[in-house]
């Protein structure tokens, strides 16, 4: 394979994120924002200049999860959307959700211009394209949706792509950027206004309260008036969030075109499946072709090299590529009804708020959040705050997806439970992993290039699902809630809290 063994990320490869220490003594602040993504960095930004003492807190390093690993299109196009909410929500719900995107993506072009970040922000046009009977039908019904909204598309099938395109919808002024910059920007500001940042801090438990109590293991805690959950899953369990949202994994691989092929212009989504995602970058003074798509349920299919393996014939016999000098792969959350819970936890606690279920367009999506959160907790008004309310529930398509959701996580449960192994630790050969049988018992084994063999058991610590070990990234993932753990048991992502037990 041309591919490198192991992911590469293209992005926090490329800026000086500055380092902070994890919380070693208990703190007292007005809010503690959870989460070291674009939502989490931006919200306390926003809160610190409203004059509010702010504690940013992040389980691993900052910008290290999904927000370091994305294609960072800064659209308000999510794909084929917007006929499907104007049938769920209404048009004045979807034409609402079209603004707020809006209005993000022009906070985010404020903001660059304001500080003069050099963060590859470039406005380009975004395409939703179909090569197909059925995808030109999907994109003739966005068509008319738009047009209900007002939204300012336009047709074309002129694409400056290698392969024929029946229809494309284009939108004229969006954008894409680089996101690290941009945030390290944002945290750097947050600081100088007396923010306190402290990475390598997993809060494993929430007391909801007047105040809340932030658990964070050893005996620390923060104390704060108003708690804000932005990391990826939910900290706050509540609002049983894990049983309103799904984990799905997608892939990106970074190419490099034939010496004197010209990149296209744009950004391009496919309306078709497999969905197929294009745009290009610059970096180092090098422009380089993203190409993503293989979108599945965590921890379900086929072996995840797969997926890179796919992107990588599809790029290869479209666009004739065989470098493919980074990749990588990101896990985002679904809710229901597709529409992202910003705003208050529950109706119990009135100083508990939650933002996640951006379904891989977080980059507005997630500003659209912060700025809705700001306003909650200082007072303010917003016109947003009824749409993207976590205690909505939407007969159609939230029953039905409730009922389709969670019958699947019993599904993979019983499966992971009733799976009978006979593969042993010791026939693992170096950089290779698999769930294996010990003594009678289920284990996930990984045996790394050194040789190293590392034992953890299988069951993972949310709520009991057996993981599967994924090839492409080395992490063990749960098909149930969408946890991630390295693969020497340590959490990447939750809902876990709790590493999965070593097996000496």
């Amino acid at each position: 394979m041309s591919l490198p063994r192991f992911p590469e990320s293209y992005w926090l490869s490329s800026a000086d994120i500055p380092a902070f220490e994890p919380l070693k003594a208990s703190i007292d602040v007005e809010v503690a924002v959870i989460g070291g993504g674009i939502t989490g960095i931006t919200t306390a930004y926003l809160l610190a200049k409203e004059g509010k003492r702010t504690a940013l807190l992040t389980s691993g390093s900052l910008i290290g999860g999904t927000t370091g690993y994305t294609t960072a299109k800064i659209t308000v196009q999510h794909n084929l959307i917007y006929d499907e909410h104007i049938r769920h929500f209404g048009l004045e719900k979807a034409g609402l959700f079209y603004q707020a995107n809006n209005e993000a993506l022009a906070f985010i072009r404020k903001k660059v211009e304001e500080y003069g970040i050099d963060c590859d922000f470039t406005e380009e046009d975004a395409f939703v394209y179909a090569t197909t009977d059925v995808g030109e039908e999907l994109l003739r019904k966005e068509v008319a949706a738009y047009r209900e909204l007002n939204i300012p598309g336009y047709l074309t099938d002129d694409l400056p792509l290698p392969f024929p395109v029946r229809s494309a919808l284009g939108l004229r002024g969006q954008a894409r950027f680089h996101p690290v910059p941009y945030l390290v920007r944002l945290v750097t500001e947050f600081v100088r206004m007396g923010g306190q940042v402290y990475e390598d801090t997993m809060v494993e438990a929430v007391e909801e309260g007047s105040p809340n109590r932030l658990k964070i293991g050893g005996g620390i805690e923060a104390v704060c008036d108003d708690v804000v959950s932005c990391s990826h899953f939910p900290v706050l369990e509540s609002g049983l969030y894990f049983a309103r949202l799904h984990a799905e994994s997608s892939y990106v691989l970074a190419a490099r075109l034939p010496h004197g092929q010209e990149l296209p212009a744009g950004m391009y989504i496919s309306a078709d499946n497999p969905t197929r995602s294009i745009r290009t970058v610059t970096y180092k003074g090098e422009k380089l072709l993203l190409l993503g798509g293989e979108s599945h349920k965590t921890g379900q299919g086929v072996c995840t090299i797969k997926h890179y393996e796919a992107l990588e014939g599809w790029a290869n016999s479209v666009f004739g590529v065989t470098d493919f000098p980074y990749r990588w792969s990101t896990n985002d959350f679904v809710t229901l009804d597709k529409l992202p819970y910003i705003g208050q936890a529950t109706g119990r606690h009135p100083h508990s708020f939650v933002a996640t279920g951006y379904r891989k367009w977080g980059m507005t999506s997630g500003t659209a959040a912060a700025l809705l959160l700001t306003d909650l907790i200082v007072g303010r008004d917003n016109r947003y705050r009824e749409l993207f309310d976590p205690v909505r529930f939407q007969a159609d398509p939230d029953l039905k997806e409730l009922i389709v959701q969670n019958a699947d996580v019993a599904k993979q449960m019983i499966a992971g439970k009733l799976e009978w192994l006979t593969r042993k630790p010791d026939e693992l050969g170096r950089d290779e992993g698999a769930l294996v049988r010990i003594g009678g018992r289920k284990a996930g084994a990984y045996r790394d290039a050194e040789g190293e063999l590392f034992l953890v058991d299988s069951t993972c610590t949310h709520l009991g699902c057996e993981v599967e070990w994924n090839n492409g990234d080395r992490t063990w993932d749960c098909p149930c809630h969408g946890s991630r753990f390295h693969y020497d048991g340590g959490v990447l992502e939750g809902p876990a809290t709790e590493p999965l037990k070593r097996i000496e």
